[in-house]
């Protein structure tokens, strides 16, 4: 834990992409992350710390001296970690980033390092407790209302679970919500429980109740919402208290 003038700050690290970059006279595969992210992170008195897919076996020691993870949004996880077969409008694998990921959210359940995942970071999380996903939710929905497409964000309502973490956190039975994702959750991993759904049924979040450690998956997305900060602040206020007990046992 960092000091950041007269508090002290939490390191957050929060996973980004790794794509094809174009800057001046240089094209090359670049780590990329939206500032929103990390203004989030910041705002909430954190300090951000970028974790870009590298070699898995690296995640333990990649993580050992955070206080918090943030699993961002991207690309859909490869349908073949969760034994289905490729729809045709799934995105190409990211074999390396869903390698990355997925090893660093186990060494986190293993510190029990609290876990905030945001859109495909609360499809990774389902998939890495043994749930599924659906892959194209204007078929198994019937409905294009969570991604309209061209960078925009949709507005959704969703309705939040009574006596759960999140509902602690928000503190309101209905929230609006920005959505931008063609997938969602079909069957939910083990130890997760659903904590809000839109009134189709898609779950748009869960708690973790049997991992032992602070974990919130999220189907929108909060960053966008530059008025709403109350899930960074969550993570924030976990990583805080995490901290304090590595020292106290340190």
């Amino acid at each position: 834990m960092v000091s950041s003038g007269s508090e002290s700050a939490p390191l957050v690290g929060v996973t980004t992409y790794l794509e094809r970059a174009q800057q001046g006279v240089w094209d090359v595969r670049a780590a990329f992350l939206p500032e929103q992210y990390l203004t989030g992170v910041t705002a909430a008195g954190g300090i951000a710390l970028l974790l870009p897919p590298q070699d898995p076996d690296s995640a333990d020691a990649a993580i050992a001296g955070l206080d918090g993870l943030i699993l961002s949004g991207g690309a859909d996880v490869a349908p073949e970690l969760y034994g289905a077969e490729r729809h045709p409008t799934t995105d190409p694998a990211r074999v390396d980033r869903d390698a990355w990921e997925l090893a660093l959210f186990r060494a986190a359940e293993r510190r029990r390092i609290p876990v905030l995942a945001i859109c495909r970071g609360l499809q990774l999380v389902n998939v890495a407790r043994g749930g599924t996903l659906q892959q194209h939710l204007p078929e198994s929905l019937g409905t294009e209302r969570y991604r309209i497409g061209g960078g925009v964000f949709a507005e959704n309502q969703v309705a939040v679970a009574r006596d759960t973490a999140l509902a602690a956190v928000l503190g309101e039975d209905s929230v609006s919500v920005r959505s931008y994702h063609h997938q969602g959750i079909d069957r939910l991993g083990e130890g997760l429980v659903a904590a809000a759904h839109s009134d189709d049924g898609l779950v748009q979040a869960f708690v973790d109740t049997e991992g032992g450690s602070h974990v919130v998956g999220i189907q929108w997305h909060p960053e966008e919402d530059a008025e709403d900060r109350r899930l960074f602040q969550d993570l924030v206020t976990q990583a805080r208290a995490f901290a304090r007990q590595k020292e106290g046992t340190s």
